[in-house]
């Protein structure tokens, strides 16, 4: 063999170890520091599906936070920790990767019955799995964007489950959200003279109006809709692939499970919004909206948060903040989530 085959196949070898070994990389979350601390990253099989679930806090003795995220099928555990580390100092919260997202999607698995209904159902399982994991009665309910969703039915479904639940970026009437941003980047589009968005705009303002689609997200972005103080999240396919708790073959079942789950619960959360659903919630409950939030608008949130019956309930504007309130002001966040929840017990 001639000394150029030779570094051929040693580059070629190479290339693909390399690759493998991105592909595969062992995936775990950081430890952190506490008096009784945990930090857990695992595969359980919950509801007859495998879901990731991630766990982070410095007490085992405070109270829990179960997360839902958005999307649908968008994981927020790639980049959890960064923006909940104030958080973990008084909370332990738990992340899970809903049924066909991030890493709970499996290629070879049937999701034709997916639907937010299971979902919910996979919300309560977990939720189960957790208070017996963590020794408690009950855990506080968060649930952020298309997370609300799936959340908001779930504290309908068991109130005696939680000891709150808290919206954020928190889903209403669909068809008033899109319209609310629809007017808005509109004016934007023309105060800018942008042409090509306000085509785009015009194209689209009859589905919207008729509550058949969203207002697209990248002109929602580009009018400051989706965050204001921060970049938003990495959700790159680099940005995943080198975070602890992702790795290349994770960041590709993220982009699968994404695609299949808009294709599929988008539609249906167009055609059941939550105020035709729910008009009481039997427990304390709280909306944390940023208002210049766009994807979720915080005036629809208003109107549905007014119109549902509860003995405890608050809705927290900020006035700073777009569509991640949590993290665009995190401190603010954080000092409202100690007051209400460990100085003030509801």
């Amino acid at each position: 063999m001639n000394k150029m085959k030779k570094t051929g196949l040693w580059l070629g070898v190479t290339t693909l170890t390399l690759s493998l070994a991105v592909l595969y990389f062992p995936t775990w979350t950081p430890k952190i520091k506490g008096t009784n601390p945990i930090h857990a990253l695992e595969q359980v099989k919950i509801n007859g599906t495998g879901h990731e679930i991630m766990i982070r806090g410095q007490d085992l003795d405070n109270p829990v936070i179960l997360y839902l995220h958005g999307g649908p099928g968008a994981s927020e555990i790639p980049y959890a920790k960064k923006h909940q580390d104030l958080l973990e100092s008084q909370f332990t919260i738990v992340n899970y990767d809903q049924r066909a997202s991030g890493k709970s999607y499996h290629f070879f698995e049937d999701y034709s019955n997916l639907s937010a209904n299971l979902l919910v159902e996979d919300a309560l399982a977990v939720t189960d799995y957790i208070t017996q994991r963590l020794g408690k009665k009950k855990v506080i309910l968060m649930g952020h964007s298309y997370g609300t969703y799936i959340a908001t039915l779930a504290a309908h479904r068991a109130p005696d489950k939680y000891e709150a639940y808290i919206g954020i970026g928190q889903m209403a009437d669909t068809q008033q959200s899109e319209m609310d941003g629809w007017n808005y980047v509109m004016e934007q589009a023309l105060l800018a003279d942008n042409h090509e968005d306000v085509e785009q705009l015009e194209q689209i303002y009859e589905p919207i109006k008729q509550g058949q689609a969203f207002t697209p997200r990248d002109i929602v972005k580009r009018y400051g809709g989706t965050s204001r103080l921060m970049d938003s999240p990495d959700t790159s396919f680099l940005g995943m692939t080198f975070s602890h708790e992702y790795n290349m073959l994770d960041a590709i079942r993220f982009n699968k499970g994404i695609i299949y789950s808009q294709e599929i619960l988008i539609s249906e959360a167009l055609s059941r919004p939550l105020p035709s659903l729910i008009t009481k919630l039997d427990l304390p409950f709280y909306f944390v909206m940023g208002d210049y939030d766009l994807m979720t608008s915080s005036h629809a949130a208003k109107v549905f948060f007014d119109q549902i019956e509860g003995n405890q309930k608050e809705f927290i504007g900020n006035n700073n903040s777009a569509h991640y309130p949590h993290y665009e002001e995190k401190q603010r966040f954080f000092d409202w989530m100690v007051d209400t929840f460990i100085k003030h017990k509801p």
